[in-house]
């Protein structure tokens, strides 16, 4: 458990102390994110600060987990890939296409070193779900990064569940991965949450996502079944799973395409829309990200049944704030 104090308090530190670094690169080389009508920023702000998200977890498993690195590697290379693709698409735009096929890419990767999802009952089953999964997680945390400190605050909450779960299951591969993401994303939210100094950019929501999604992968549950426990990593997941749901229904039922159509059309800014400021809109999200991980945790000791019951409350709730939100007006 030490040790695991240890990789997040490395990879905060290396995150605060590179940062003002990394807002010098990024306005020297013109990584900037200016105002416009879709965005709620007023100023010019640089947005290469996943670059430094993405050292301080490097750092801290280089320093602290050289026993596990081997088995890391796959993971690592996968997230070092769609992190230069962020920093590319934050340079000059990337299409959709070019994006996507670099994180199905990323999620081959994953695959070809035995990380993927194993409890359908075919193999081409887990192939289909490991990279539906890794993707959509992926692209999930970088919708979710459309308001100051929400994308990194939200997968702050998530990883600090992810470690409690690896801890209590003894595995402590998975432990070392959330506990190095955990101590970056506090690094990170110091300079992102509002209002925000630096924005993570693709570079870093990508990298975060794609972590997260190996995380929830590589995360066992020997106590119980497999028909209970893969719901777990989904509901640590439930807030940006349900945002991007929530904008891809509602873009196509409005006649947009949900890749290339951006908008102010978001979980967070729906809440704005009901009365919320920014800073509260993001804490409320916390919060509920906060609640899914406690019952994460309940998921993990469920029975069959509690765990059908369970599953079956939260696919209602979500159809309903589905059905409710999508009354918010949006632009």
């Amino acid at each position: 458990m030490i040790k695991l104090i240890l990789i997040a308090a490395c990879a905060f530190f290396t995150v605060v102390l590179v940062m003002p670094l990394v807002k010098r690169t990024a306005l020297r080389w013109g990584f900037v994110d200016e105002p416009g009508p879709r965005k709620l920023h007023l100023r010019p702000l640089p947005r290469l600060g996943g670059v430094a998200v993405y050292l301080g977890c490097m750092a801290a498993l280089a320093v602290f987990d050289l026993f596990y690195l081997s088995q890391l590697v796959s993971i690592l290379l996968g997230a070092t890939f769609v992190s230069f693709l962020g920093i590319w698409d934050d340079y000059r735009v990337l299409g959709p296409v070019a994006k996507l096929s670099g994180q199905v890419c990323a999620a081959v990767i994953l695959l070809l070193s035995g990380v993927q999802v194993t409890f359908l009952p075919h193999p081409v089953l887990n192939v289909a779900v490991t990279i539906f999964w890794v993707v959509s997680i992926t692209n999930a945390l970088n919708l979710l990064d459309n308001m100051d400190g929400l994308s990194a605050g939200t997968a702050t909450v998530a990883c600090a569940f992810f470690l409690l779960l690896a801890v209590m299951n003894k595995q402590f591969l998975v432990g070392s991965l959330a506990a190095a993401l955990l101590g970056a994303c506090v690094g990170f939210l110091l300079y992102n949450f509002n209002p925000a100094g630096i924005f993570m950019g693709d570079s870093g929501s990508l990298f975060i996502g794609f972590v997260l999604a190996a995380i929830g992968i590589k995360l066992r549950f020997p106590d119980n079944v497999a028909v209970v426990t893969w719901m777990i990593p989904v509901v640590v997941l439930g807030v940006p799973i349900f945002d991007t749901t929530l904008v891809v229904v509602s873009r196509l039922r409005r006649g947009l395409n949900p890749i290339v159509s951006p908008g102010k059309d978001h979980l967070s800014h729906r809440l704005l829309q009901l009365g919320c400021t920014q800073r509260e809109a993001v804490l409320v999200l916390y919060l509920l990200c906060g609640a899914l991980g406690v019952l994460s945790v309940v998921l993990m000791h469920a029975t069959r049944t509690e765990g059908f019951v369970i599953g079956a409350l939260l696919a209602l709730a979500g159809l309903w704030a589905l059905w409710r939100l999508e009354k918010v007006p949006v632009s």
